[in-house]
């Protein structure tokens, strides 16, 4: 693999730009990760860093952002993220999952929340759907709806939901505080026509056998077997 060493956000812009793929925590597959090839100045500290950085290279890059990869969090480029999605999706648009009875109902209801918007906010889509509790609500045995984090999960694991930015609480001095809250939205209505038209260009077969071409490449010493376990 090409080496590269994160000091700045845009050295982070790069790298994501240069993979396709890149994996912000460490993974299978030694030393593919922001996590493992930036500078520990930038990785906890007060001062902003790869954390803080995560949205506007979203946002700079206009790439997918979510957990993709056995439940871990992992750019996509724009260009890289098409294919992505249809091999994911195996092909279906979720219309055909919900109409060959292959959606889950705990599934669709968040995804239709999310799918009804341009974006929502985390916090946002589990007031919406229930997932916690509403304040004053007088209601003392009301029960919120359970398995936001599995759900949200298993919907970018798929490809049908990503995060498009992380937002910051603001404290009365107009500080930014917390961690970042993440914002959702489906690929459709991130990318719009670029990933709408194209999206099932190939079938989910030629788009995985693309990827797997690609990985090779930019991961000349790690095994077919080994990139196929990362695949998933």
């Amino acid at each position: 693999m090409k080496e590269f060493y994160i000091r700045t956000k845009q050295d982070m812009i790069d790298a994501v730009n240069e993979f396709g793929f890149l994996p912000f925590f460490s993974n299978e597959i030694p030393g593919f990760s922001i996590e493992e090839n930036c500078d520990p100045s930038v990785y906890f500290s007060k001062e902003p860093g790869v954390w803080e950085w995560k949205g506007p290279v979203i946002q700079e890059t206009k790439c997918a952002y979510g957990k993709f990869f056995h439940n871990r969090a992992a750019f996509i480029s724009r260009n890289w993220f098409r294919d992505f999605a249809n091999y994911r999706r195996d092909g279906y648009d979720y219309d055909s999952r919900v109409d060959e009875g292959i959606a889950k109902p705990n599934e669709q209801y968040l995804y239709d929340i999310i799918a009804s918007r341009r974006s929502i906010l985390s916090k946002e889509a589990k007031a919406v759907g229930g997932y916690v509790k509403p304040r004053n609500t007088g209601q003392d045995h009301w029960e919120p709806r359970k398995g936001f984090d599995t759900l949200i999960t298993r919907l970018q694991m798929q490809g049908y939901i990503t995060t498009v930015s992380f937002e910051y609480e603001i404290d009365k001095n107009g500080d930014f505080y917390g961690w970042g809250i993440a914002r959702y939205a489906t690929p459709e209505n991130h990318f719009g026509k670029y990933f709408t038209n194209h999206v099932y260009d190939r079938s989910p077969q030629e788009s995985y056998q693309r990827i797997m071409r690609h990985f090779k490449k930019i991961l000349p010493g790690v095994s077919e077997e080994e990139i196929m376990y990362f695949l998933g």
